[in-house]
């Protein structure tokens, strides 16, 4: 189903009993009637940003959110869990849900010798990558900084270090759980093996996570930054093939969109069809310049801002997507890089006189350490993927909201027949078809197993659900 343009608030009848869960917190409890519920019930997509929980509990600790989940369960609250708030089908909010926030769960501790790492699931990618920049470490998180390492982790972890260290989650090597009971666990390969498992790709079904440990790569100065070249089907295809062809060092992200009014776009350049290339080399700057030359001879870059900089320097190039907006997300696998007639396809639609305003396609190709993962080894099974396509469209006139789902609907339905699955963190509010394309037939008959032992009353149901039956 598609998200329907945002509506007043719903009335919802609170339960009277709340204050008996606010007098066991450590943390802190919002409700409609204190002070700060407005700013505790807000989230990244405006799409979901009306909903009105029955309370938001920021926890201060795993005790907390034990006491909250019992709480739940005992009076028939639904549970939603927060961690940045980034959850691109608004699972992290809803009417009368008890909102589990973990934000406040921001303890951080490096082992520069052992390379781990102890991270609560209240840090953002960014706070925990920026930690690690002097210790030459890094852990390979998503592509925007300012999302939660807990639902960006348990979905996978795609980002910019895929190629050569592959997902957040083949850094994990255990997890603080709060089960469906309500028990506090550590969940490693020695502990809970099935679980851990299904925790690494499997999502929030499982339980609340309050820390994770991770083993942190280590990674020095990098080769990073924009490149933004004029778009055309000759160009992407080139950039695709050489991106595909490029030293595992490499990792790069393609954005096709209409140039916007930044600082490094020339005055006569802004709103034209561009393709941004944000890049990571984890190695040598020298021969990252080298395999850049390969683009650069592609056509006259617009723009070039690719320098020696720390890991975390990256982030810096996707904070206008950290601001709250609403929008909806498209996405599939393929194990094949687009062919011409695709790309020429794709270069037709970003270059659309009727497209929205703000829609961004968004291309990686994959491979490397991630593909060298065995596909059952975690519940992210995705890993001969070739390449990931998104699309993001952001609703920035209000008046177009119905036809710009319409259109980025249609858009992707044209993408289809090139899919052989989809990323679990990008999935929108779509049929529940799409969650079996997250997970392949023996991924989701595993997933399923798991789900009937450790809460086979599906209380963790707010989030891409598998579900125990």
């Amino acid at each position: 189903m598609q998200p329907a343009t945002p509506t007043a608030p719903a009335v919802v009848t609170f339960a009277p009993d709340l204050t008996a869960l606010r007098e066991t917190l450590t943390g802190t409890m919002f409700t409609p009637d204190t002070d700060g519920y407005e700013n505790a019930r807000a989230v990244w997509n405006l799409f979901y940003n009306d909903a009105r929980p029955a309370a938001v509990v920021k926890v201060a600790d795993a005790d907390d959110v034990a006491r909250a989940v019992r709480f739940a369960r005992e009076s028939g609250l639904e549970i939603a869990v927060r961690s940045g708030g980034h959850s691109m089908a608004g699972f992290s909010t809803g009417d009368g849900v008890l909102v589990i926030d973990t934000r406040n769960l921001r303890s951080l501790h490096v082992d520069p010798e052992s390379r781990l790492v102890s991270a609560g699931a209240g840090l953002t990618a960014s706070e925990v990558t920026n930690a690690l920049v002097p210790h030459d470490l890094a852990i390979p998180f998503g592509d925007t900084g300012s999302v939660g390492i807990a639902g960006l982790t348990l979905g996978g972890g795609i980002g910019y270090l895929a190629r050569k260290f592959g997902l957040a989650i083949d850094r994990v090597r255990s997890v603080e759980l709060v089960t469906a009971e309500g028990e506090v666990l550590t969940v490693s390969a020695d502990q809970h093996s099935d679980l851990f498992w299904a925790l690494r790709g499997g999502g929030g079904n499982f339980g609340v996570v309050t820390r994770f440990v991770y083993e942190a790569v280590p990674v020095a100065e990098t080769l990073s930054g924009v490149l933004v070249l004029p778009l055309s089907a000759a160009v992407l295809s080139g950039a695709l093939a050489l991106a595909d062809a490029a030293p595992e060092e490499t990792t790069t992200i393609f954005e096709l969109m209409a140039a916007p009014p930044a600082p490094y776009i020339p005055e006569d350049k802004v709103g034209t069809p561009i393709l941004t290339i944000l890049v990571v080399h984890a190695g040598d700057p020298t021969q990252g310049q080298t395999v850049m030359d390969g683009f650069r001879a592609l056509a006259e870059p617009i723009a070039d801002l690719l320098e020696p900089m720390p890991y975390g320097g990256i982030y810096q190039y996707s904070t206008e997507a950290e601001a709250p907006m609403p929008a909806i997300t498209r996405t599939l696998f393929s194990d094949r890089l687009p062919d011409v007639a695709t790309a020429e396809h794709v270069v037709t639609r970003m270059t659309d006189p009727v497209a929205p305003l703000a829609t961004v396609s968004q291309i990686r190709v994959l491979g490397g350490q991630m593909g060298r993962v065995a596909p059952d080894a975690t519940a992210f099974a995705h890993r001969n993927a070739k390449v990931m396509i998104t699309l993001y469209t952001v609703f920035v006139d209000p008046e177009r909201t119905e036809s710009d789902i319409e259109w980025t609907h249609t858009y992707f339905t044209e993408l289809t027949p090139i899919a052989t699955g989809a990323y679990v963190n990008f999935i929108d509010l779509e049929p529940e078809a799409r969650l079996r394309d997250a997970y392949p037939e023996a991924t989701y008959a595993r997933l399923v197993e798991v789900k009937r032992q450790w809460d086979p009353e599906n209380v963790f149901r707010r989030n891409q659900n598998i579900r125990p039956v």
